[in-house]
């Protein structure tokens, strides 16, 4: 038998037994794929324990690159990301095809869907050159929840939804800013997030990406083309989804975490959305089908729920992780949840209480908000 092959000595390695079994593994796996292990390079890491490598393939295995995925199993669990990428396959949405898996050792290799993320090729001021990449993300979308059915998915039920909103208070006011509430803050917060558990457990359900946004959207390496099917946005970080609210999805994709739009693209973005999904049969609760503005208010207290949970997750990222590049976005975060809020009477009490924590002063004037 041959030496094992070596792994790019630029990819660092906290456990040399993990880095050891890594290279027996590759080496096992490389002449049925055609990898070449002397071209390994790091790829890209996420807000997980997970890491990616990129390898190259021999021509006479047609060429090109694969993924090699490291999560190491104390802290990773492979067997969601390999159950959700054969159901979005089956959907018909681009995603990785998974050649080899150890599940014992969390070592994967994939098929590489690009090495551009959407989030890359979009300019917050050119929302027209931005509009084709969106509609191909809503046709995934689309396909996805239509795909949908009971029992395959973890549901993204109260419990879920509570322990999400619970980070805000934990990580962001408790440990970002050093916030101890008192007992009227608690009250705010408990009857903003009975609120929004209310409302966001009314929706119909579907399965839910959770992290459906450009950043996780992947330009595929012969262009876009949607076309094509090889020319469409690949998705990828599907392994935390749910079967949950209908508008998670959707607010995520407009109300991104590293870019902003103007309300006006959000709004036409959401309704290309809408109607598509009204013509896939998924409108079917609160007279949605019929009136785009009972359903734009769901995704807004849906997108609440979500702002209030990422900005806990910066925090929680930065603190406890030791990334503190996510740190960095959480005012867009905040952001959002302020614009949210002001926009609904039942939500003054919660605005009141950002707006004092971030040391805002409120403007004099006189608003009405419309109710939810």
């Amino acid at each position: 038998m041959s030496t094992p092959a070596t792994t790019d000595m630029t990819i660092a390695w906290a456990d040399p037994a993990r880095a050891a079994a890594f290279a027996h593994w590759l080496h096992r796996v490389a002449p049925a794929h055609g990898l070449r292990p002397e071209t390994l390079r790091l790829a890209s890491a996420d807000a997980s324990f997970r890491r990616y490598f990129r390898i190259d393939r021999a021509g006479a295995h047609g060429g090109g690159t694969c993924i090699v995925m490291d999560a190491p199993p104390a802290h990773e669990d492979c067997r969601p990301f390999v159950r959700v990428a054969a159901l979005m396959r089956a959907a018909g949405v681009r995603v990785p095809e998974v050649l080899a898996w150890d599940e014992a050792q969390g070592f994967l290799l994939l098929t590489d869907l690009g090495e551009r993320t959407l989030l890359q090729a979009l300019d917050p001021t050119r929302p027209d050159a931005a509009l084709p990449y969106f509609k191909d993300a809503i046709a995934a979308l689309v396909d996805w929840q239509r795909a949908s059915r009971p029992g395959e998915l973890p549901p993204y039920d109260e419990a879920l939804l509570r322990r999400e909103l619970a980070l805000f208070p934990d990580w962001y006011l408790g440990r970002h800013k050093g916030l101890t509430l008192t007992e009227a803050q608690r009250q705010t917060l408990q009857a903003a997030f009975d609120l929004i558990v209310r409302r966001v457990l009314a929706q119909p359900t579907v399965w839910v990406h959770r992290d459906y946004m450009p950043r996780n959207l992947m330009l595929p390496h012969g262009g876009f083309d949607p076309a094509r099917p090889d020319g469409r946005l690949g998705v990828l970080d599907f392994q935390d989804a749910v079967h949950g609210p209908l508008t998670y999805d959707i607010a995520s994709l407009m109300r991104d975490a590293f870019l902003s739009w103007d309300e006006e693209v959000v709004l036409d973005v959401t309704i290309r959305y809408w109607e598509a999904a009204r013509r896939a049969g998924l409108m079917d609760a609160e007279g949605w089908a019929q009136d785009f503005g009972a359903f734009y208010r769901a995704v807004e207290w849906m997108g609440l729920q979500r702002h209030l949970k990422v900005a806990g997750i910066f925090a929680r990222l930065t603190l406890r992780d030791g990334k503190p590049a996510y740190l960095a976005d959480a005012p867009r975060f905040i952001g959002y949840i302020r614009h949210t809020a002001a926009r609904y009477r039942e939500l003054a009490p919660l605005l009141q209480l950002i707006d004092a924590v971030e040391g805002i002063e409120a403007p004099v004037a006189y608003a009405f908000g419309r109710p939810a």
